[in-house]
């Protein structure tokens, strides 16, 4: 069906109406870092950015470790993403494709992971890491993250193996592949998208996670962004200028990743692979 040109303009509408709603919250992190002392708390709100202030952000990364912090939390995201895809893919085939005693509970299991805070295992958690010789190290904030990431990024693998055809599986067989190199080399190249997916959602837990990071890791060479940004939050008083300089530097790489990875969220990577 035709759509016609004023049905098109409002949808275009929409589409940057919404596209400023998410936007704007970087954008205005943007331009109160540039925004001077004075202008500040002023009555009226200074909306355009001055580039004279761009300043402040040299004066961060010379007084503020923010290098560190933002490597730190690239190693920890990433590792949690690529260790939370690799435990997830096997336990998502099985829920799919097997059929067994307990299953449902299994499922449940899984779901019933997420209904506890983070706060409630942290002290068991650094009980068992200071066995193991994991406190104080990204090691073991990889792990942490990763137990709270696998189940859900199971169940949503689980979704995308349900939907691929039994049949491109049983061609497989029947050319001599195993049951892990179907999984590795046939179903796992189909739900490309559902990976692209859930390796958002495993980055940015990993990025955004701040109660294992503040409690497992005590060196100040190993603090991850989140718990170095909730550092300038002070009792008395609270730097704007550089909380705000710091969290707009903070959004960037997870926008980049996100950037890299959204061009292979798409649908419909199945469709003609079994023909009717």
């Amino acid at each position: 069906m035709k759509t016609s040109p004023w049905q098109h303009s409002l949808r275009m509408i929409s589409v940057l109406a919404l596209l400023g709603v998410a936007v704007f919250p970087i954008y205005w992190m943007l331009v109160t870092s540039l925004t001077t002392s004075s202008e500040l708390f002023a009555a009226t709100p200074q909306f355009l950015p001055s580039f004279s202030e761009l300043n402040v952000y040299q004066d961060v990364f010379k007084t503020i470790p923010v290098a560190t912090w933002l490597k730190n939390s690239v190693i920890v995201a990433s590792g949690t993403t690529v260790l939370s895809i690799v435990l997830a893919i096997l336990p998502a085939y099985a829920l799919s494709r097997f059929r067994f005693a307990g299953l449902a509970l299994l499922g449940f299991v899984l779901f019933a992971t997420q209904m506890l805070p983070e706060a409630m295992l942290v002290v068991p958690l650094y009980a068992i890491f200071g066995d193991l010789g994991l406190l104080n190290t990204l090691t073991g904030l990889i792990l942490a993250n990763t137990a709270f990431t696998v189940p859900v990024i199971a169940w949503i693998l689980k979704g995308a193996v349900d939907a691929v055809p039994i049949e491109v599986e049983e061609a497989a067989r029947m050319e001599g592949c195993s049951k892990l190199d179907v999984v590795l080399l046939i179903v796992v190249p189909l739900i490309g998208p559902t990976l692209a997916a859930a390796s958002v959602i495993a980055f940015f837990n990993g990025w955004n996670e701040y109660v294992f990071a503040q409690t497992l890791i005590s060196s100040e060479s190993l603090r991850t962004a989140s718990v170095g940004l909730a550092g300038f939050v002070g009792e008395l008083s609270t730097p704007v200028h550089s909380v705000m300089a710091v969290g707009f530097i903070y959004t960037l790489p997870a926008v980049l990743f996100y950037l890299l990875v959204q061009r292979y969220v798409v649908a419909g990577m199945t469709a003609g692979s079994v023909k009717g």
